[in-house]
């Protein structure tokens, strides 16, 4: 059976608590991230990647959309991942996976390729005009947020208005996407206190946030950002780790109560 609907899936420890951090603790919260450091495997990779094809089957229409003018600046993406992929790859005419699977690399159908290899959720914003808008994505651990909302908008839209998403840091975050370069992809991270943890939670509201008082999950985003060098789209990448609020270490969990996740920032 797989885990997701009913049993939830969870990693056993949070590499990287971005209320630790003081570049990572506020909006934006970016730093330069090494290519070989972009695509991550941990030990929720079966049950995540499991979940994923269960979506693809099930919901196939609400985590996959691809405007045609987005194709080719996909198929760079799935050659640019398959550079890039962890150790725990073998790569060949087909990709052995860390769990032992064997996947054809479908040069049509990139994102469901890379639904199949990694953990990640796959997002292209294009630049049009002054603003980059959501082209295609593979989005199957949506935190609050559907992608049939998003998609065909410009970057400055993503975002519904919160605290601290105002008009400047909107503005600022549009210049940081104009400006990321190939040979420097950018990484940041937030976090997410949840009493759901599903993963798939594409539904706004407060309803899956963890009530006060409540033993609840945290949910951490690890979102990198890489420049495609041939068709210069922006990939957006998101690698979900889900943790029980128990099981952090007792450093994040001091941290946590001198740097509480607000509910602007659960919702960033």
């Amino acid at each position: 059976m797989v885990k997701g609907c009913m049993e939830p899936i969870l990693q056993s420890r949070l590499p990287f608590a971005p209320w630790l951090d003081p570049r990572t603790r506020r909006l934006p919260g970016v730093v330069p991230l090494a290519y070989k450091d972009w695509l991550q495997v941990d030990d929720a990779y079966t049950d995540q990647l499991a979940y994923k094809a269960k979506l693809l089957a099930e919901r196939r229409d609400r985590v996959l959309m691809v405007d045609p003018t987005c194709k080719d600046a996909a198929r760079e993406l799935l050659q640019v991942a398959l550079g890039n992929l962890p150790n725990e790859f073998t790569a060949g005419e087909s990709i052995t996976c860390p769990d032992g699977r064997i996947v054809s690399v479908d040069t049509d159908a990139p994102f469901v390729t890379l639904s199949k290899l990694l953990q990640e959720d796959f997002v292209i914003l294009q630049k049009r005009g002054d603003a980059h808008i959501l082209t295609g994505a593979i989005l199957c651990f949506p935190a609050s947020w559907s992608l049939a909302e998003k998609f065909n908008r410009p970057l400055t839209d993503i975002h519904d208005p919160v605290a601290e998403y105002d008009d400047g840091i909107a503005r600022s975050v549009e210049r940081m996407f104009s400006a990321i370069r190939v040979d420097q992809p950018l990484m940041r991270s937030n976090a997410l206190v949840y009493a759901d943890p599903d993963l798939h939670h594409p539904h706004r509201g407060s309803d899956a946030l963890r009530d006060s008082g409540q033993a609840g999950y945290i949910r951490s985003e690890r979102q990198c950002m890489v420049r495609l060098p041939q068709t210069q789209a922006v990939v957006f990448s998101i690698h979900t780790y889900l943790v029980r609020e128990t099981d952090l270490t007792e450093e994040q969990a001091k941290g946590l109560l001198a740097y509480p996740i607000t509910h602007e920032e659960a919702l960033s």
